[in-house]
């Protein structure tokens, strides 16, 4: 029976992925707050009886969120959670200045956490966080909980591929509790890891397509066009795994920028294995030039529902947007369903 007293509050909730999981866990979820307006419709459509918040975390006061949703101040059943953009942090070498200011999203979060002291605090973001522990205000923040009756963080970077979800995707996690000094770890499946062949394929759903293939329904098995020349490319990569090299050595289909650069960039272009998790899935799953993401058989890149697999949203998961970039940030940026249900079970163990 799921137990449905610990209720919580998402912020940088997104499409919904970590409230879709917590929810499955058996938390309700009372809100999401998120600056992306453009979220809203989707969360609202799978986080049943949650209210979106649309919001900036910097202008958000605490006093304002305790009136709007009527919390309380050191509520035992309370958790905050907090999965802020993390595209300052990430190894991903990107250019840091658009994404500056939310190298601080963790600093404001902790202000909830200090005004509100919550039973359970969650945090997850990319491993960089933790790296650069004291720029991103982690070492102050878990000093501080350690010092305010949170005597003993979680906080270490798991594979998400541990807890149900078919893909190789690290990510920092720290679960803190003020209701015991009982360490909560998030909790991992048994058996075998997933991978792309349990989830991908005719046989689990997904029809065969092209590249260019709209998919009207709310399934969204679409994926964008590409052009001639990388039709002819991917035809010359081999299937299960192949890569750029397929087509390397053909001087119309090699492109200049990797001519003698064999070392570089080599998942650019190449397949998923069937037999392995997927590599992670980033905002451009969509795209065969940004990563290994072209369909381990098929000559196109992943559609949106397939990357949604791939994150573990089920498949009746509802994205409320035609814009295959703007959904695929949406999936992209996500906590895999799967990997926030783990740790909410894990909080729901810890209070039973």
């Amino acid at each position: 029976m799921q137990n449905r007293t610990i209720k919580a509050v998402d912020f940088f909730c997104s499409g919904g992925g970590m409230s879709f999981g917590m929810q499955q866990a058996g938390i309700k979820v009372i809100a999401g707050i998120d600056f992306d307006e453009s979220c809203k419709e989707t969360y609202e459509s799978n986080i049943k009886d949650a209210k979106f918040i649309h919001a900036d975390v910097f202008e958000l006061k605490e006093k304002e969120l305790e009136k709007n949703l009527s919390l309380k101040k050191n509520d035992d059943k309370l958790v905050l959670i907090g999965c802020s953009p993390c595209q300052f942090w990430s190894i991903i070498n990107t250019d840091k200045t658009k994404s500056a200011k939310s190298k601080n999203l963790l600093v404001e979060f902790s202000r909830f956490v200090k005004y509100f002291r919550p039973g359970y605090v969650v945090v997850e973001n990319v491993p960089g966080v933790l790296r650069k522990k004291e720029e991103s205000g982690l070492n102050e923040f878990i000093e501080w909980l350690k010092t305010n009756g949170y005597s003993n963080p979680h906080f270490k970077v798991h594979n998400v591929n541990n807890f149900g979800v078919p893909q190789n995707r690290k990510r920092f996690t720290l679960i803190a509790t003020r209701l015991s000094k009982q360490e909560i770890q998030p909790i991992e499946i048994e058996g075998e890891k997933l991978t792309v062949k349990d989830v991908l394929g005719e046989e689990n759903g997904f029809p065969k397509i092209e590249a260019g293939h709209k998919d009207l329904t709310t399934f969204y098995h679409s994926v964008p066009n590409i052009s001639d020349t990388n039709k002819k490319r991917l035809k010359k990569v081999a299937k299960n795994g192949g890569n750029r090299f397929g087509f390397s050595n053909d001087p119309e289909l090699q492109l200049d920028c990797f001519v003698g650069r064999d070392d570089s960039f080599k998942d650019t272009f190449g397949r998923l294995w069937w037999n392995k998790p997927s590599p992670t899935i980033t905002t451009k799953f969509f795209s065969i030039s940004n990563g290994r993401f072209v369909h381990p058989e098929e000559d196109r890149a992943l559609s949106i529902r397939e990357g949604a697999t791939l994150q573990s949203f089920p498949k009746d998961y509802i994205f409320k947007t035609m814009s295959i970039a703007k959904t695929a940030r949406m999936i992209g940026n996500a906590v895999p369903p799967k990997y926030a249900e783990a740790i909410g079970r894990a909080i729901i163990n810890a209070n039973a």
